[in-house]
């Protein structure tokens, strides 16, 4: 294996740890059907204002999400159509696999090995 694609591996190995968190899917998820706030993102789920701008934060210095600033307010949305189409892959394979995923004995919800 070479170094460029030993590379290429551990990046693509750091999105999908990034993307493995609830939490940040669930932003993620919100952010594919338009532009939020803070505000607007922790009505729309269980998660309190410092959690979703910690969240966000690691989803914009990881260049998943983009943020404009308008007044007062910031708001958030899909850094581009490639993470929007990434999340829609998430989904087509869920359609295939969903069963074998959710009785998947080696990683919890949070992505940890039991034990």
């Amino acid at each position: 294996m070479t170094i460029v694609t030993e590379t290429a591996h551990a990046l693509r190995a750091k999105i999908f740890r990034g993307l493995g968190d609830p939490a940040r899917l669930s932003i993620l998820v919100a952010l594919a059907q338009g532009p939020r706030t803070v505000s607007e993102l922790v009505e729309e789920s269980d998660l309190g204002q410092s959690s979703v701008s910690a969240h966000l934060a690691c989803l914009f210095e990881c260049g998943l999400v983009r943020r404009e600033r308008e007044g007062r307010f910031v708001r958030y949305e899909l850094a581009g159509g490639e993470v929007r189409a990434l999340l829609a892959a998430a989904d087509r394979v869920l359609k295939r696999t969903a069963a074998e995923i959710a009785a998947c004995l080696n990683y919890d919800e949070r992505g940890r090995r039991p034990g």
